[in-house]
């Protein structure tokens, strides 16, 4: 092969990635302990913008949501999605990389009002926080994980009861669920869309026929909480390998405490009957804690859950309509 062919071949885009992937995770494992081995982005459409040492890389992909599913009900309908590898690039070759993504946004997702641009990246990575701030994205949810650990005992409280949830809670546990939604709904991402009452409901139903971990609290006859919650793995080449290190762990879907009871201590007293029972597994693999998204705008939430032992590990980045995307 001519020597050019050979440069030529090693500056494939593929290749390009891939040598900027190894940095990528020395980058990750100097800037947080608790962060997963850097993965190679998802199959999209490759961007490379630069020359060494100031190259970085991307992969952009776009996904549709169907009518009707599930993530409608905190994602807009199409979304255009950056996954970065940067290598260990600062603030001007991270501009350059969001500016091609802004030329890589497809025609019709920026002629569709329902749509969203987003990058989901390490928390502790505040060199793409100013650069991402720049361009118009907020940090609307950040995913907080937990290592197992004690919970502070909550204050007595005789006329609460929390317990596993039934299958004849459905109506109580459909209720607080989308008390929850309307919340978030005015302080982060979520939607409330016309469908919202039957997605919630098929959902919760389903998880409850499955016997999925979900607790209510009751104060006499009525419920006044909710904690919807499940168990996963992170293991190779899965999506949660990306942001989690491999072992198994469990997670808090939905929190909901009705707007009368907040501040009472219903809140603590399903965490500390819903934690313990996620951070333990018959699976063989290690329990590597719990971990859950909320909203940093969200005024209860961003308190609660840092009390009760959660950090942000990743953030994710967004701005509706993808079309707000701006230039520096």
């Amino acid at each position: 092969m001519p020597r050019h062919a050979a440069r030529a071949a090693l500056e494939a885009p593929a290749q390009v990635l891939a040598d900027l992937l190894e940095v990528q995770r020395r980058r990750f494992a100097a800037l947080d302990p608790r962060l997963p081995e850097a993965v190679a982005p998802p199959p999209g459409d490759i961007v490379v913008v630069g020359t060494p040492p100031q190259r970085v890389a991307g992969v952009v992909t776009h996904h549709t949501w169907p009518a009707g599913s599930g993530p409608l009900l905190w994602s807009a309908a199409q979304v255009s999605e950056l996954h970065p590898v940067v290598g260990a690039a600062g603030h001007a070759p991270l501009h350059a990389l969001v500016e091609a993504w802004r030329g890589r946004l497809l025609p019709a997702v920026l002629r569709e009002p329902d749509s969203a641009a987003t990058v989901t990246w390490p928390s502790r990575d505040v060199v793409a926080t100013r650069v991402f701030l720049d361009h118009g994205l907020v940090p609307l949810a950040v995913l907080a994980v937990r290592p197992p650990a004690a919970l502070p005992a909550p204050p007595p409280d005789p006329t609460l009861e929390v317990r596993r949830a039934r299958t004849d809670d459905l109506d109580a546990c459909v209720r607080l669920a989308l008390e929850e939604l309307a919340y978030s709904s005015q302080v982060g991402g979520s939607l409330v869309r016309a469908d919202a009452e039957a997605v919630k409901r098929t959902t919760i139903r389903d998880r409850l026929a499955r016997g999925e971990p979900t607790w209510i609290a009751l104060r006499g006859d009525r419920a006044v909480g909710m904690m919807e919650c499940g168990r996963t793995e992170s293991t190779p080449g899965t999506w949660l390998a990306g942001l989690l290190p491999h072992g198994a762990w469990g997670y808090v879907n939905c929190a909901s405490v009705t707007s009368a009871e907040r501040g009472s201590g219903v809140g603590h007293r399903l965490a500390a009957a819903a934690l313990p029972e996620l951070e333990t597994t018959d699976s063989g693999l290690p329990v590597r804690g719990t971990y859950l998204y909320y909203n940093p705008p969200n005024p209860l939430s961003s308190v609660f859950w840092p009390r009760a032992g959660y950090r942000p590990l990743w953030t994710l980045w967004e701005v509706r309509p993808a079309g707000g995307l701006r230039p520096a």
